[in-house]
């Protein structure tokens, strides 16, 4: 096994797990804004990973995604999502429950997008301030490394090219609306009475299987080209 590879998908676990811990974390400090302290009093407004830790969804489907290729297990086709312990709400604690449980649910998936400027701004610098900046970004989101250079600019630049795919990927996932799902409450949100009873009863194992089945779907239409649009951009403030 490669040393390279090894390393990248140590960083890639790691940024899962900071990120995971980061949506939920939203979730918790959103929904105590709103009026609603059931998550801030169980300390789930925090970035300590033992606070969000799931272990099937933080530890061992993360494990077998990015492990697993190194030994030749490619059953979840590259994706790299996970997800945490829910964040508890009690809705009747807001003061306008949808648009409150709605702000809430978003706070998630936001979270990662300001990861991914955050990751973008990093690159910017890099390119802008360090010499041969370029390069170093060039071979990261080639999937190359430099030999011979600063490991640590290139570290960097590793974990922002990864911090921006995994925080797109959890994403786009998120706002799918399969239960229990970000974009599931959000549709819920929007549907009828009648239409929320029978969708309250999908059973875990559908949601599950649809996962399963739209995740790497889902995320090879949108995450393709929005990861190329950001390396557009980049090479753009380049030149």
């Amino acid at each position: 096994m490669p040393s390279g590879a090894l390393i990248v998908a140590v960083f890639k676990f790691v940024l899962l797990l900071f990120s995971l811990c980061v949506h939920e974390c939203a979730h918790a400090w959103m929904a105590s804004r709103l009026g609603d302290q059931t998550a801030r009093e169980m300390g789930r407004v925090s970035l300590n990973p033992m606070d969000h830790i799931d272990p099937i969804g933080t530890l061992l489907f993360p494990a077998l995604m990015i492990f697993g290729p190194l030994f030749g297990f490619t059953l979840f086709g590259g994706m790299l999502i996970g997800w945490a312990k829910p964040t508890p709400v009690i809705t009747r604690n807001f003061r306008r429950i949808v648009r409150d449980d709605n702000l809430t649910t978003l706070a998630g998936p936001v979270s990662n997008l300001l990861i991914v400027f955050v990751a973008f701004a990093v690159l910017t610098v890099i390119l802008l301030v360090v010499p041969g900046g370029s390069q170093y970004v060039y071979y990261a989101f080639s999937g190359s490394l430099l030999i011979g250079v600063s490991s640590g600019v290139q570290t960097l630049v590793l974990l922002a090219k990864w911090a921006i795919i995994i925080n797109l990927s959890l994403f786009f996932f998120n706002l799918l609306p399969i239960p229990p799902l970000d974009g599931s409450h959000l549709l819920r949100n929007a549907l009828p009475y009648n239409a929320v009873q029978t969708y309250d009863r999908i059973p875990i194992w559908v949601s599950y299987l649809l996962m399963m089945i739209l995740g790497p779907i889902i995320l090879g239409f949108f995450l393709g080209p929005s990861v190329g649009l950001i390396y557009l951009a980049l090479d753009h403030i380049h030149n």
